[in-house]
């Protein structure tokens, strides 16, 4: 019904910036009341890691951050586009991960949403 489709990933050295982008197509149904998404929310998982929330944007607008990337990442989304994106400024090495985009998106004006995950981004951070 609904995909994510990421993009942006790649090389950078440290000190560095990338910008993230996430699609969603398909069935969205969007309003002024409701907008198209609930919360729509940027993840990463790093080796041998588990995957963690970087951040996060709801139909209001409020976010949230985790503390590693509060004050270099910026996540903000276009409506229009049905896009949010990740602005990643000053990376670090321990930022190497693949990114994942994550919605909660809108189906109806009845409140039915779909939930899932777009493929994954990766972002390499090198010293």
């Amino acid at each position: 019904q609904v995909q994510l489709v990421e993009s942006g990933g790649g090389l950078v050295q440290a000190g560095g910036s990338l910008k993230l982008s996430c699609v969603a197509s398909g069935s969205i149904f969007s309003s002024n009341e409701m907008g198209w998404y609930r919360e729509m929310g940027w993840y990463r998982q790093a080796p041998g890691k588990q995957r963690e929330l970087v951040a996060e944007i709801f139909s209001g607008g409020s976010t949230n951050y985790a503390d590693t990337v509060k004050g270099r990442f910026t996540i903000s989304r276009d409506n229009a586009k049905n896009t949010v994106y990740l602005q990643m400024n000053s990376l670090k090495r321990e930022d190497t991960a693949v990114y994942y985009c994550s919605g909660v998106i809108n189906l109806s004006d009845d409140g039915s949403t779909w939930y899932g995950w777009g493929q994954g981004t990766q972002v390499t951070v090198s010293s």
